[in-house]
């Protein structure tokens, strides 16, 4: 564990388990002694991982069990996200429900055969104590491994097992879209947004496309469920109301109490959604929101090569969410009687606190923003408690960098900055994209993790994936630059290392990664799929390039998963979103030398019309487009014009800002589109 890069791992270094990496070593090891796996895979950032390592993986007793009868190997989620999802995937072939820590026991050769997630140290509310499954398996396996291999062969054939596909080949189609949003509708909380029931996650995917099918259709109902889901989410104890940034999600329906750890990838999508949703309704809400979350990002994640880091821990002193709450006496005490009164009305604080005591702070009770002069004194309030709050011991930081969670990270910063005309930010997510660039392509690969200058790991297909959006989302706000030429270059080698023939689709981890299954899923977790947003990336590749080889990959996608949206369409959010741009192409064409992305009123009037959706591409002459772009037949020379079109059809070339209305107009994308 000392020679380890994580610091999930280095936690563990001075426990009492003798815990092996994740590799070669701990099989050879587990085959050699005959002993089943323990994997405990887990993040830096996860409660209920301390509260687990506390109890039994410090324990002296516990420790003697796992050393005696067990391999203990223990993984980082983070490092090995591939390790982490084919073995979550085999707890919920059990029936049960996944979270972490993940605790699985598997064959010396790595077939899952039990597991769980946390286990108390003794038994309490119906789960088992640690000590007693460690001794009941350990029995098991001395006496009865026939059931472990039942068990380990029921578990695999699961693992593989596909869902059972209908007669004949599945499409999607836009009107099928349009159905799911509405259906989706039936599952939101219209009252404390997101969906109902507790816990709440913001469940970016979901939102992000019913965003899509209403700017696509005018539905003011898809738009009052995503606005009142982000209100509450900005207004809620999810929200750091002093730092800025997100918490993971809240235990309860109202979005109240946290799960206080703060991950790179919530922030980074809902950065991205609160821009296009500010951009579209101008709620200054929204608009602030995004702004103090950047602003978190860049003061408090940003690493000293210019990416940044995983998370924050929900921890600090061993107390989770001490670093955030606060008793009224604080508040009192640091801010002047008549300031301390506003605040405490405004945030939801009094004597007896809103949580175990404490005061979680929050604008549950005043959703809507006041009035310029009392917004300036909590503003000057929320200030005095940020200064006196960075005296308290620190949560935890993980200070990984991940190319998956940059990616989402930098292509949320280059669409905020498109949308809400933020040329710094912009600057910003250039910087970000050139230090993954630097420190994470090596050798024509893309690699996963950097810490402390070590390389560790290939990335996943979400690695290559969301950079790969990055890499477009920059292209588009960055005349000149050599941003489409690497996307192009990332997406090859994605097609070469993880593009399964077979399924036409990509693979999850590569051949290299070596597990016993290499599953290929198109569904969405807590980030969107890789296969979904490579089917957005290649329609755009395929319409910015003319390459035909992007469209067939993009349509085989389609054609692998549209059966699974069909039957699911929840779980495939990003695939319905993405299948919008590969059916209905909506792309800007800005010609001529010198162009400004933040200074054009032109391309700012057609941004505002059709978002970060649009396929955008800055050429000094129309005649260097694909030989079958639609644009290429309406070039007026190299002159500064704008090109609109949707489809193979395109409007005429825009001078004027009143041109390009008129071209919005003719396309029918001036205020809803069908």
């Amino acid at each position: 564990m000392r020679l380890e890069t994580s610091p999930y791992l280095l936690q563990h270094k001075d426990n009492p388990v003798h815990w092996m990496a994740w590799g070669d070593e701990a099989f050879a090891r587990a085959k050699a002694e005959d002993k089943p796996i323990i994997l405990s895979v887990g993040y830096a950032a996860c409660h209920w991982c301390h509260v687990m390592a506390r109890e039994s993986f410090e324990d002296a007793e516990t420790a003697q069990l796992m050393n005696g009868h067990f391999v203990a190997i223990k993984v980082d989620r983070e490092e090995r996200p591939d390790v982490d999802r084919l073995y979550m995937q085999a707890l919920h072939s059990l029936g049960e429900q996944g979270g972490w820590p993940l605790t699985m026991f598997l064959t010396p050769d790595g077939y899952p055969f039990w597991g769980g997630t946390y286990f108390p140290k003794e038994t309490l509310y119906g789960r088992p104590s640690f000590r007693h499954v460690l001794k009941e398996l350990k029995r098991i396996w001395r006496d009865e491994r026939d059931k472990v291999t039942t068990n380990a062969s029921a578990i695999f054939s699961a693992l593989g097992r596909e869902p059972a596909k209908p007669q004949g080949e599945a499409t999607l189609s836009l009107d099928f879209a349009r159905d799911a949003a509405e259906a989706f509708l039936r599952a939101i909380d219209f009252d404390h947004g997101g969906l109902k029931g507790a816990p709440k996650f913001p469940q970016v995917p979901v939102f992000s496309f019913l965003w899509t099918m209403a700017e696509r259709s005018g539905d003011q109902r898809l738009a009052e469920a995503v606005v009142t889901t982000l209100i509450h989410i900005c207004q809620g104890g999810i929200y750091d109301h002093l730092g800025g940034g997100f918490a993971l999600y809240s235990v309860d329906p109202i979005w109240l109490v946290p799960h206080f750890e703060k991950m790179l990838y919530d922030n980074a999508q809902l950065v991205a959604l609160l821009a296009r949703v500010a951009a579209k309704t101008q709620n200054a809400l929204f608009h602030v929101r995004v702004e103090e979350s950047i602003a978190f990002v860049l003061r408090e994640m940003r690493t000293p090569i210019g990416a940044f880091a995983a998370s924050y821990d929900a921890d600090s002193e061993g107390e989770e969410g001490k670093f955030y709450v606060w008793s009224k006496a604080e508040i009192t005490d640091l801010l002047p009687a008549r300031e301390a009164q506003l605040f405490a009305e405004v945030y939801d604080v009094s004597r007896q606190g809103n949580w175990e005591g404490h005061n979680i702070l929050n604008r549950l009770k005043t959703l809507d923003l006041l009035d310029d002069d009392r917004e300036r004194r909590l503003a000057f309030s929320r200030q005095i408690l940020f200064t006196q709050r960075a005296k308290r011991i620190p949560p935890g930081y993980d200070d990984k960098v991940l190319a998956d969670w940059n990616g989402l990270m930098i292509s949320g910063l280059a669409d905020a900055a498109l949308l809400l005309a933020k040329p710094d930010w912009a600057d910003m997510a250039r910087t970000a994209f050139a230090a993954i660039r630097s420190h994470h392509w090596q050798d024509g690969r893309l690699h996963h993790s950097w810490r402390n200058g070590r390389l560790r790991y290939d990335a996943t297909a979400e690695g290559y994936a969301h950079l790969i959006t990055a890499a477009l989302a920059l292209a588009a706000i960055t005349p000149g630059g050599d941003h489409l030429s690497f996307a192009r270059t990332l997406t090859q080698a994605m097609i070469a290392r993880l593009w399964d023939e077979d399924k036409g689709a990509f693979a999850f981890a590569t051949k290299e990664a070596r597990l016993i299954i290499r599953n290929v899923q198109g569904h969405d977790d807590a980030t969107p799929n890789a296969n979904a947003v490579m089917l957005r990336n290649l329609a755009r590749l395929h319409h910015l390039t003319g390459a035909a080889d992007y469209l067939a990959k993009a349509e085989a996608i389609h054609r692998n998963f549209a059966a699974d949206a069909l039957s699911n369409p929840f779980g495939y959010a990003t695939l319905l979103d993405a299948f919008t741009v590969l059916a209905d192409p909506v792309q800007i064409v800005m010609s001529g030398k010198g162009g400004d992305p933040f200074a054009d009123d032109r391309f700012r009037r057609l941004i505002a019309a059709t978002g970060p959706n649009a396929i955008i591409q800055w050429i000094e002459d129309p005649s260097a487009l694909p030989a079958d772009h639609p644009a290429r037949q309406k070039s007026a020379g190299a002159a500064s014009r704008a090109y609109l079109c949707r489809g193979q059809v395109c409007a005429a070339p825009a001078e004027t800002v009143a041109e390009v209305d008129e071209a919005l107009a003719l396309l029918g994308l001036t205020d809803s589109r069908s």
